[in-house]
């Protein structure tokens, strides 16, 4: 099984962070291998709420298409995303986002992987993990072009 862990401070408040990566029907805008996303169900469970998305990843000529279930928590800041259905034996992610001021917040990004296929993992394994490692990249920049360069002098710390 893959992981990646990584755990930085970015020039964003928490809250906004959070609202940027709980808007899952945006990641096709600007997430990484990300062609489509589609949400199956919403729910509201207590003070969660609860995605079933469907979500197409592709690379030139290769698309598959995966199901998850995003809890989206506001009171802990915390978005879980676990697998239902696709190429996938195991996917499960984590996000929280811990203040820090008003203007910048710390994140914690945690994925784990295995692809049910050893022929569909050897095909597209380096390109996907390549992209994990992206992501909260990915995310900060969105950040940047939504809610403005508020401070750059944030040095980001290295991934575990």
């Amino acid at each position: 099984m893959q992981t990646f862990e990584t755990r930085h401070r970015v020039a964003h408040g928490a809250d906004d962070m959070y609202a940027l990566v709980a808007n899952v029907e945006d990641y096709p805008n600007f997430l990484p291998l990300c062609e489509a996303l589609r949400i199956v169900r919403r729910e509201a469970v207590g003070d969660r709420e609860v995605l079933t998305a469907d979500m197409e990843v592709g690379y030139r000529m290769i698309r598959e298409r995966f199901t998850s279930r995003v809890t989206l928590d506001p009171s802990y800041r915390m978005i879980l995303v676990e697998y239902v259905d696709g190429p996938f034996e195991h996917l499960e992610n984590r996000w929280t986002f811990e203040p820090h001021g008003t203007d910048s917040s710390e994140i914690d990004f945690y994925i784990a992987y295995k692809f049910r296929s050893r022929l569909f993992e050897r095909l597209v394994g380096s390109l996907f993990d390549k992209a994990v490692r992206k992501f909260t990249n990915a995310f900060e920049e969105r950040a940047d072009e939504v809610y403005g360069v508020q401070n750059t002098a944030h040095a980001r710390s290295s991934s575990r």
